[in-house]
C-alpha cells in the first residue's frame, strides 16, 4: 500500500469557488514548488492554501516519515461547507440575505 499524507481544513471562511481557482494551479506539482507558487500568489485562498499545504508536508515528514524532497501533490480539492445566513437592511424597512459561504479544504501528498 503506498504511503499517503492528508491535511484537511474544515469551515473555512472562504468560499469553494474562490479556492478552487488557487488549488488549480498547485495541483500534480512538487510540494516545494506548490508552497513557493502559492508565496507569490495574490488571492484570497492563497494564505489559506498554503498553510494548509506545509501542515500536510509536516504530517507526512514527522507521522508518516516521508521524505520531504519527493513528496508531491496527488490530490487537493476544495467542497462548499455551510453557509452562514445574515440579514442586511434594505430601504423601505425590507432586508436583504447574506450568505456567508465557507469550505472544505484537503490536500492529500504522496511520494514519488
Amino acid at each position: 500500500m503506498e504511503a499517503k499524507a492528508k491535511a484537511e481544513l474544515r469551515y473555512a471562511r472562504i468560499s469553494a469557488r474562490k479556492v478552487k481557482i488557487v488549488i488549480d494551479l498547485i495541483r500534480g506539482k512538487n510540494a516545494k514548488e506548490a508552497v513557493a507558487i502559492l508565496k507569490y500568489t495574490n488571492k484570497a485562498a492563497a494564505p489559506i492554501v498554503g498553510k494548509l499545504l506545509k501542515s500536510a508536508i509536516a504530517n507526512a515528514v514527522n507521522n508518516n516519515h516521508m521524505d520531504e524532497t519527493k513528496l508531491y501533490i496527488s490530490e487537493i480539492y476544495a467542497n462548499q461547507g455551510p453557509t452562514m445566513k445574515r440579514v442586511m437592511p434594505k430601504a423601505k424597512g425590507s432586508a436583504d440575505r447574506i450568505r456567508k459561504r465557507t469550505s472544505h479544504i484537503t490536500v492529500v501528498l504522496k511520494e514519488a
